[in-house]
């Protein structure tokens, strides 16, 4: 029953720490089988992962070894460093700031997936290769584009447009919607590239309140007596960063308000695929209010720069072909075809599928890994929002796992802020390389998380 120092640091290391003390002091002899881990930490009141790291860091300092079918046992013939001057792993830099799909496990997606881009460019004709397509996609590449958001919002292709990714179709909506001063609506945290897309344009943000379940709809009637915005544009679905989802009574109320004061709304729907049991989308409720923008960046992958925008009036396509065609000038015909394809055939479908299935494994993790009510997470999305525990800032936290010992990029939340940025920070699951990589990226998070700040930042 090992001696704890329960306040200094991070409780594996205190029990690999213990073991390191009584095998110097000759109270566990070499030889000795160790507890088996799930009695040991019944036994000291710790969760059985705690001990599993416990046993390994034992290992890494050359403390125990493990004997398939037998157990843990102390080392015969090694001299263990002393505790004081044992350093942390070297680390390994993991970049989690970019919310990406996560690589799917498992060989036979990606063999299926060079298998298609082969027959594809088998198959390429000269048209497509050598010829401008039109503006907006084709008829099939619309019909396409239908069929992909059949389900969530049912549209016919004369509805639709084809753009250059999310950002291409915001772009060419804004640049129709507004002019340079006026003021649009958004959630007071939003998309970063929906900030920058606004200054470009010169437009004025006006933030609307939050809270756990996404944007405020009394805030949202304030801001249109207040403000007399040009539009409102929001993520009901996964919202991006805090992850919420819009539960459906109030999506009814925002339309209605959006309605009642003549503001079109921009319906960002970058993960509604994603999430298959949210409520309809905003354009589903109100499709005669509603631009709906679904890219395929985020559910099926960011190689493919397609976005869908449905537009609530088929009268109000040209105007917008004319804004792509001045600022886009089209969407990659090989990478719209590609999409056509693979929506047809059902491929896209099975990557969605597939992606759901590593982001619920990856969620997973951080969960066993993180403190329950640390983070505000959803299974479907691949991202997660960590509210500061009191003793760390948003930028200490940042700047600590940026540090060289522990090379871990996160996004602040200033990145989002339109208004007052909240002590939290935007955790990518889907940008680490494999789940091994994730958890020892998430559980550094949790080990300096329970440090204070100060202490954290003499660790070298």
């Amino acid at each position: 029953m090992p001696s704890l120092d329960r306040s200094t640091k991070p409780l594996y290391r205190a029990i690999a720490d213990a073991l390191e003390r009584d095998i110097r002091a000759g109270r566990v002899a070499n030889g000795t089988r160790l507890p088996p881990q799930r009695a040991l930490g019944e036994t000291l009141g710790v969760d059985f992962t705690t001990v599993t790291r416990a046993y390994a860091e034992a290992a890494r300092r050359g403390l125990v070894e493990g004997r398939v079918g037998q157990g843990t046992f102390v080392r015969t013939g090694h001299a263990p460093a002393p505790v004081a001057s044992e350093p942390r792993q070297a680390a390994r830099s993991t970049d989690l700031r970019m919310n990406a799909p996560p690589l799917p496990a498992g060989l036979d997606l990606r063999d299926k997936l060079r298998q298609e881009i082969g027959a594809f460019a088998a198959e390429l004709d000269l048209d497509l290769l050598l010829r401008y397509q039109q503006v907006g996609g084709g008829p099939g590449d619309r019909q396409a584009g239908a069929a992909w958001l059949k389900g969530r919002v049912d549209v016919g292709p004369e509805q639709l447009l084809v753009c250059a990714g999310a950002q291409g179709a915001l772009l060419s909506l804004l640049s129709v919607l507004c002019e340079p001063g006026d003021v649009v609506c958004c959630e007071a945290l939003t998309y970063p590239g929906f900030r920058s897309l606004a200054a470009h344009l010169r437009l004025r943000l006006a933030p609307v309140a939050m809270d756990g379940d996404g944007l405020l709809p009394d805030a949202f009637e304030q801001a249109c007596r207040s403000h007399r915005p040009r539009a409102l544009y929001c993520t009901p679905t996964l919202h991006n960063p805090t992850t919420a989802t819009m539960p459906l009574e109030r999506r009814r109320s925002l339309v209605a308000i959006a309605c009642r004061h003549g503001v079109p709304i921009i319906e960002d729907d970058a993960y509604g695929a994603l999430a298959p049991q949210a409520p309809p989308p905003l354009a589903a409720l109100a499709p005669d209010a509603v631009f709906h923008v679904s890219g395929l960046a985020k559910p099926v992958s960011p190689a493919l720069r397609i976005a869908y925008l449905t537009v609530p009036e088929p009268r109000q396509i040209s105007r917008l072909a004319s804004a792509i065609r001045a600022t886009t000038g089209m969407a990659s015909p090989l990478t719209t075809a590609l999409a056509t394809r693979w929506i047809g055939d059902g491929t896209a479908a099975g990557i969605v599928e597939a992606i759901r299935r590593e982001t619920a494994a990856r969620h997973a993790i951080a969960r066993e890994t993180l403190l329950p009510g640390q983070v505000a997470g959803d299974p479907a999305a691949f991202h997660l929002w960590l509210r500061m525990p009191e003793a760390w800032t948003r930028g200490e936290f940042v700047a600590r796992l940026r540090s060289p010992d522990l090379g871990i990029g996160i996004v602040a939340s200033d990145s989002f802020a339109v208004s007052t940025p909240p002590e939290a920070v935007r955790i990518g699951l889907g940008a680490a390389e494999d789940p091994q990589s994730l958890r020892r990226a998430l559980q550094q998070m949790a080990d300096l998380l329970s440090e204070a700040p100060a202490m954290s930042s003499m660790i070298v």
